[in-house]
């Protein structure tokens, strides 16, 4: 098993990309914290995971209180610290003319700030074990879409900071900081929300070339066996990398000949 015997705090983990890697991560012989804003949600997946595998902690990364909360519970219920995954996001559509201070503080509160608070926290413990943190960015972080204007300058941060501790926390603390950036991945909520933008239910069975040249997207356990590299040993000392997880290539892609688009705004 790759993980062992590590504790790993999963930050998003009810569902999509999150609970994928909170199930590989069991899988591989490690204990979680799970953690989202739905109680039930978050229920369903410690059970399926087992009760002596998983915790649950219900918060949202974005309150000043949530990082210590998972920190101790991981802690209480475990006795150590391995890694922390950064996986919870706000995905908001906005452009230019929608996106206020309110709500850019709202978005980067979730989806950098809170990170931030996270590894802060959870710093001192990971320094013990030699641990590691994972954030989960996406490809949007270099330019985005009009219409994701505060999630991508959000993701764009993360991005930032990942570079940047990367660096700084292995050199001081012996903590490798990584990121992985999804592409379009088939997660419940990608689904509600191609689907409330008037789309079929099936709408992702056929896609445009363009945006899929297999024929599909991502699937959330295909970005959950690529994380299991970054948290296990295997990586060895490898810190402050962004890797990009997507079907053809983000920057420096050829232009391709099939024009026909399709609403696309998460990741």
């Amino acid at each position: 098993m790759r993980l062992k015997d590590k504790v790993i705090i999963v930050t998003g983990s009810t569902t999509g990309i999150g609970k994928a890697i909170a199930v590989r991560c069991v899988e591989e012989g490690a204990r979680v914290v799970v953690n989202g804003l739905s109680q039930s949600e978050g229920e369903a997946v410690v059970t399926e995971l087992g009760r002596d595998r998983a915790i649950l902690h219900v918060g949202d990364i974005s309150d000043p209180e949530t990082p210590k909360k998972l920190v101790d519970e991981a802690l209480t219920a475990f006795g150590r610290l391995d890694a922390v995954v950064n996986n919870a996001a706000m995905v908001v559509s906005s452009n230019i003319h929608t996106t206020d201070s309110q709500l850019l503080h709202k978005v980067f509160g979730v989806n950098a700030a809170g990170p931030l608070a996270l590894v802060k926290t959870a710093l001192p413990h990971l320094g013990k074990t030699r641990g590691c943190v994972l954030n989960i960015g996406s490809v949007n972080a270099y330019s985005g879409e009009p219409e994701l204007l505060a999630y991508s300058m959000s993701k764009g941060a993360l991005m930032t900071m990942t570079r940047n501790l990367g660096d700084v926390l292995f050199r001081e603390e012996g903590v490798r900081v990584n990121q992985v950036n999804p592409g379009w991945v088939l997660t419940e909520n990608e689904t509600i929300r191609k689907h409330n933008h008037g789309l079929d239910e099936d709408w992702y069975k056929e896609l445009p070339k363009r945006y899929a040249p297999a024929g599909r997207i991502l699937w959330p356990k295909e970005i959950a066996a690529a994380a299991i590299y970054w948290l296990s040993d295997e990586s060895g000392p490898v810190s402050g990398q962004v890797v990009d997880l997507e079907q053809y290539p983000y920057i420096g892609r050829n232009a391709p000949k099939d024009e026909t688009t399709i609403p696309k705004d998460g990741d």
